[in-house]
């Protein structure tokens, strides 16, 4: 079992150009797609949350069943569901801007116990931002590392959520000793500071950078370095593609009984660039239709 851990939310997505564009609402969040692309792609998956009673929240709930996802983990509160409202710039790049202020996925409060039978969990975006559910969060991670449990983080920067940069910078650095697996784009690292050597001798075993349409980097402890190229796709929107490199990586780790830092570190060249090609195959299946849409296995196979 896979648990993703982080926020479900609506996002509203412009149907055509001008701030009066009609806006339609989807299913998003970072790790509420990441945990749909998980199912699709065959993982065994838990989504770890508080959701909203709503009509929004019972859509959301309704998607994560239908892809396979296991909600029993999943807190109920009658507050409204977040919601993002996208813009979608003339290259399919997506920026946000979002209502969060009395929302469900704020009041998360840590469970008592994960799954038995997990194996890995991940991290990122509002959830680690917005308190007091932040906090929730950050004590789950660093008790699920304590444990042994395979750590995934993608920080996910959204800006215009963050009060003070510089506690939030301090904070991330933070996570790194409870962090196996560190995922983020070139954005999210000018926006940090550092670089993939500071990340990974802080503890991870190693960090992936990806950078759009260039591709991904792998950089590993032991001083690796392994790239793959963008796959070549006509782009309709970028929405979740960041979110399905993540849930792409997880799941190749986890057929490849690869889901910890020993195990990272045996991949070796071949390994990694099979892993990496693959998450930039996914994100590519994402980025060509509209909205986080990530793909099914069988769009993936050969």
């Amino acid at each position: 079992m896979i648990v993703v851990a982080g926020e479900a939310l609506i996002d509203l997505v412009p149907q055509g150009t001008g701030a009066l564009a009609a806006l339609q609402p989807a299913l998003g969040g970072g790790p509420f797609n990441t945990a749909v692309a998980l199912g699709r792609l065959g993982s065994p998956a838990s989504f770890c949350s508080r959701v909203s009673s709503d009509a929004f929240g019972e859509a959301l709930l309704d998607r994560l069943r239908e892809t396979g996802v296991d909600v029993s983990s999943v807190q109920r509160g009658s507050e409204p569901t977040t919601l993002a409202v996208a813009t979608v710039g003339t290259d399919g790049s997506a920026a946000y801007s979002f209502y969060v202020d009395g929302t469900a996925d704020r009041l998360f409060a840590t469970p008592s116990a994960l799954p038995s039978d997990t194996r890995a969990i991940s991290f990122g975006t509002c959830s680690l931002v917005l308190e007091p559910g932040a906090s929730a969060y950050e004590e789950l991670m660093r008790r699920a590392a304590a444990q042994g449990v395979f750590t995934a983080l993608d920080p996910n920067i959204r800006a215009g959520l963050i009060p003070d940069a510089d506690a939030y910078r301090a904070r991330f650095k933070s996570w790194l000793a409870s962090v196996s697996l560190l995922k983020l784009s070139e954005e999210d690292a000018a926006w940090l500071g550092g670089t993939p050597r500071e990340w990974l001798a802080a503890g991870p075993a190693a960090v992936v950078m990806t950078r759009g349409g260039d591709g991904l980097t792998a950089f590993t402890a032991e001083g690796g370095e392994y790239a793959v190229p963008g796959e070549r796709v006509e782009v309709v929107d970028t929405i979740g593609a960041g979110d399905t490199v993540n849930a792409a990586l997880l799941h190749g780790l986890a057929v490849r009984d690869a889901l910890s830092a020993r195990a990272l570190a045996e991949l070796g060249p071949g390994g990694w660039t099979e892993l990496l090609g693959f998450a930039a195959r996914a994100a590519a299946v994402t980025c060509s239709r509209a909205g986080a849409e990530p793909p099914y296995a069988h769009e993936l196979a050969g």
